[in-house]
């Protein structure tokens, strides 16, 4: 199977960005555990998820810009 260098680089940038996700959401979940979310844990998780909407945003521009 022969793979094109664009292809890879697609598949790397958003396996790195869906990464960078789930260590944000794992991180949020760890530091404002007290037998469940916080208030503010819940504040914290909305803005990651904001924060993977944009990330998504500018990676699938840029992207798009390469080819």
């Amino acid at each position: 199977m022969n793979i094109e260098g664009e292809t890879i680089r697609d598949i790397v940038v958003s396996v790195v960005s869906v990464g960078l996700f789930i260590a944000a959401t794992v991180f949020v979940g760890t530091q404002y555990d007290s037998g469940g979310l916080t208030e503010q844990g819940a504040l914290a998780l909305v803005a990651v998820m904001v924060g993977f909407v944009f990330l998504m945003t500018g990676v699938g521009l840029w992207l798009a810009n390469q080819h």
